[in-house]
């Protein structure tokens, strides 16, 4: 029986998947943390919830031993754009927070640690198309750099501690129940919240650019899939995923497919640099021969699905 502990419970992905997670292993199987950010309903209603800051180990400690923990997602982090404006904090809770729970990890010997790394470890000298899982990594952000090491963490406290360890490089995540977070690719949630509400968007990228996503449902499913992929096919610790890749101009025309009086303009900003760093595609072919990765969502069925939950909540 897994025991989960999921740090950052209140972030754009962790708020979605400790239902998931809940759903597949049980509600009280599945131990929802948070710091300042309040938590949905839907966490705090049907489980388990513990107020947790990594950078504090008596309470990770507690909190392994209380609930009897043998599996983590730590998905707390700060992310790209804030990141840039306050590129210490985002180093001390990135990597001083990853380094307290793999010494907790290791301590309490825990079976499973995942961990999300991001296509943020990637920089101008990688290739941008077809991005391979491995090459080149040379950030050009705080976000990139504490990706970077952090997977060079994880590869670490396996070998010398055997720390079973689990990472993918997320691409940008589209999601339809909860609001950005301080990342590059946010216009990519924001735009159909405006679509919606405004039938207006003005985009801080510029039309052209081409970014890997996912939706937020493929997310769930990647994570799950590798926290139960079978070690002995795993040849690696971090692994490139991706959905599908499409562009700003892209996205705004399927959208007008369904919201014709759709208008959009764009206005790059700061952002625009960090996303000129970054793939345009991914190969995730490793990933797909290892333990079975496999997307359900495109473009178009993605802007349909978050179209039809938007209007219904807006």
């Amino acid at each position: 029986m897994r025991k989960i502990l999921v740090i950052g419970a209140a972030g754009q992905i962790g708020s979605e998947l400790v239902p998931a997670l809940r759903e597949k292993y049980g509600n009280d199987n599945v131990i929802a943390t948070g710091r300042k950010t309040p938590l949905p309903e839907i966490i705090t209603e049907n489980g388990p919830v513990i107020y947790l800051d990594t950078l504090e180990k008596d309470l990770l400690s507690k909190a392994l031993f209380e609930y009897d923990i043998n599996t983590i997602f730590h998905m707390a982090s700060v992310l790209s754009a804030t990141g840039e404006k306050m590129p210490q904090t985002a180093w001390n809770i990135n990597i001083n927070g990853l380094i307290n729970v793999l010494e907790a990890g290791r301590r309490y010997n825990i079976d499973r640690i995942i961990w999300p790394s991001s296509i943020a470890a990637f920089g101008p000298t990688t290739p941008r198309e077809n991005t391979p899982n491995t090459t080149t990594l040379q950030p050009t952000t705080m976000y990139g750099i504490t990706k970077v090491s952090g997977e060079l963490l994880i590869e670490y406290y396996f070998k010398k501690y055997k720390l079973d360890t689990r990472s993918m490089r997320l691409p940008g995540i589209v999601s339809s129940e909860t609001l950005p977070g301080g990342g590059t690719t946010d216009y990519a949630v924001e735009i159909f919240y405006e679509a919606i509400k405004n039938k207006h968007y003005t985009c801080f990228l510029k039309e052209d650019t081409v970014l890997p996503m996912m939706y937020m449902p493929d997310c769930n499913k990647c994570m799950i899939d590798l926290l139960e992929a079978d070690v002995y096919k795993l040849k690696r610790h971090v692994y490139n995923i991706t959905g599908f890749s499409f562009s700003a101009g892209e996205l705004a025309a399927e959208i007008k497919k369904h919201i014709p009086e759709f208008t959009i303009e764009y206005k790059p900003d700061y952002r625009q640099e960090i996303a000129d760093s970054w793939p345009k595609s991914i190969d995730d072919s490793l990933a797909r021969e290892e333990w079975g990765w496999n997307p359900n969502y495109d473009l178009e069925k993605m802007t349909e699905d978050m179209i039809e939950k938007l209007s219904k909540r807006l």
